[in-house]
């Protein structure tokens, strides 16, 4: 009996090494899964930002054409106000 004894125990002991290796492995394939799905969000999300960006870019080149137009327009009022007081100051000595 003594040549079974050990027998049984190297197989015993073969079977736990195995079974802990597939559970090690096991566990190893779920990290990987989730660092891929965690990658692939972060692409997602990297897309969306640069997609966003480039709306955003769009919005401040729309913008600050528009205050370059508010700014010739408030020039030609500025104008336009000077000439009309030097008429009405025309006016004024005209009717003295």
């Amino acid at each position: 009996m003594s040549s079974s004894d050990p027998q049984p125990r190297f197989g015993q002991s073969v079977k736990g090494l195995l079974s802990d290796k597939v559970g090690s492995c096991s566990g190893d394939v779920i990290a990987l899964t989730r660092q891929v799905l965690k990658g692939s969000r972060s692409q997602e999300l990297l897309s969306q930002a640069a997609r966003n960006m480039v709306i955003q870019e769009d919005a401040i080149l729309h913008a600050e054409d528009s205050l370059r137009k508010m700014s010739i327009i408030t020039t030609h009022l500025q104008y336009h106000v000077e000439h009309s007081k030097n008429l009405q100051d025309q006016l004024t000595h005209l009717l003295k």
